[in-house]
Parts: structure tokens; sequence; C-alpha cells
């Protein structure tokens, strides 16, 4: 790590920036396993809060991977590091004052309470949304056909089926998607937005 550096502040405050939004940062991390709906959840969300003309962005695991993020594989060290520089992007777009959606497995649980304690030391909102479906149903679905090649052991370090998804025990949110569909998983986040002021 660099020593030689000075974090700059700006002139313009969090509360400056928040009222001409009038909406606070805040940074919504979808984690489940691959096919749980994540990233429908996500896209659906984001259309919702940008008709509601909300600055709001989507960042997706996949998506990421084809840039910021490109260089990390998926052992257990890349996940880490895959997620810590998430974590980071997210807590600055959350800092713009935007409303960040994060869809990524982010399997462990250590990992996602370091991107939370980013965001808490900062100020700025962040909230879990553990986006459930049990391994049977994700298995059926396979939109991918990831699970098939893992069962196959075409695919290492899967997770869920030969590497670990450590599932949140306190999350803000707990959606059912064998159970809920998509408009009433975005009207459960939306809500939870409205009712502590984020929107």
């Amino acid at each position: 790590m660099a020593t030689n550096i000075t974090f700059h502040e700006g002139s313009v405050s969090a509360i400056e920036r928040f009222d001409l939004l009038k909406q606070k940062g805040i940074t919504v991390w979808l984690t489940g396993l691959s096919a749980s709906g994540k990233s429908t959840i996500a896209c659906a969300l984001e259309q919702h809060l940008l008709h509601q003309q909300k600055f709001t962005y989507r960042l997706d695991g996949d998506n990421v991977r084809f840039g910021l993020n490109k260089d990390l594989g998926f052992d257990e060290k890349s996940r880490v590091e895959n997620i810590r520089r998430i974590g980071e992007v997210s807590k600055l777009f959350a800092d713009s004052g935007c409303i960040t959606i994060t869809a990524f497995i982010s399997p462990y649980c250590a990992d996602r309470q370091i991107a939370r304690e980013l965001h808490e030391k900062a100020n700025l909102g962040f909230i879990e949304v553990f986006v459930d479906a049990p391994l049977s149903v994700v298995e059926q679905r396979d939109p991918k056909g990831l699970y098939k090649k893992a069962r196959a052991g075409e695919i290492k370090d899967f997770t869920g089926v030969s590497a670990p998804y450590e599932a949140p025990e306190n999350p803000e949110i707990h959606i059912e998607t064998d159970q809920c569909d998509v408009a009433h998983a975005v009207e459960a986040i939306a809500e939870y937005l409205t009712a502590h002021h984020y929107i």
C-alpha cells in the first residue's frame, strides 16, 4: 500500500449532495446462489427507481468481470478480492448520492461484513438483501448451464456445489424467489428504501 498519499477532502458535503438529489446514497447488496434471481431483481429494481426519477446504478457480478475484475478467477482468494473491490466501488457510488444495486453471489459472510463496515465508517447506507432459493430450485432453473457443468466436474469451486455459500444471518430483507415474483421483490426493497428515508 502506498504511504505517500493524503486523502483530499472536497468542498461539497454529503448533505448538500443528498439535498440536491432529494435522496440519500445507499448500497443495496443482493446476495444469493447463482440463478437465485439476483440479476433479474436488480435490473427490475433499477428500472423501477429510475422511473421514479431516482439516481440509480446497477453493478452486476458477471459484467464487472469484463473490466474492473477481469484479472480475477474464482478461487477463494480471487472471490475475496472481487468482493473487496466491489465494496469499495459501491461505497464511492453511494457517496455520490447514488442508489447502488449490487448483484453478486458474494458467498462469504466476512466479505459482506467488510463491505457493510466500509459504508458504515463513511456514514453511508448499506442493506443486505438475501435472494434465497433452495439449491434444488436453482439447479432446475440453471439458465447458463453452470450447475450441470459443475456437477459434471467441468467447473471447479462452484458455489453451492463444490464451494460454500454462507447465507446471511440477519439480512435487512429476505426474498424467497421460489415463493415470490420479481414485482413483489422490487416492491419489498422499494418500500424499505422509502420507510428508511433513502428515497
